[in-house]
């Protein structure tokens, strides 16, 4: 299968909610749309470093990641990211790899807008079509 990309667009959670407050203005929200590399082989959604200064997001805590190349790589797990796929939307924590220049959407936020991959037309599509479905 070859390389899937996908355009998304990152939020700041907290500046997401404090605009719905009332706090701040809808514009002040701190944002960046990328074309990300889908991974589902990733676990969940990797940053760069100068878009999570871009998001003003703050640190949740470290870890460490095994990257694609076998190496074991200390990241840090940032605070909520809301991430948007066309009408649909998820919150996860993003994982900031020093020194990686790519977006990866893994599988946790893909699942979390119940996509997947269409691995013939090399797309990101619904799960249930344009119909989002959760099961709980």
């Amino acid at each position: 299968m070859g390389m899937v990309y996908a355009e998304i667009t990152l939020k700041n959670s907290q500046d997401v909610g404090n605009a719905a407050e009332g706090l701040i203005k809808e514009e002040k929200v701190r944002q960046v749309t990328v074309n990300a590399v889908v991974d589902t082989g990733a676990y969940n959604l990797c940053i760069t470093e100068d878009v999570f200064k871009k998001l003003g997001l703050g640190i949740e805590g470290q870890k460490t990641a095994l990257v694609a190349n076998g190496q074991r790589v200390v990241c840090s797990k940032t605070a909520p990211v809301k991430v948007h796929w066309k009408d649909r939307s998820t919150v996860v924590n993003a994982t900031v790899i020093p020194g990686y220049e790519k977006i990866l959407l893994g599988a946790i936020p893909l699942e979390g807008m119940d996509l997947t991959v269409n691995p013939k037309k090399l797309e990101v599509i619904g799960v249930h079509g344009d119909e989002e479905i959760y099961y709980v």
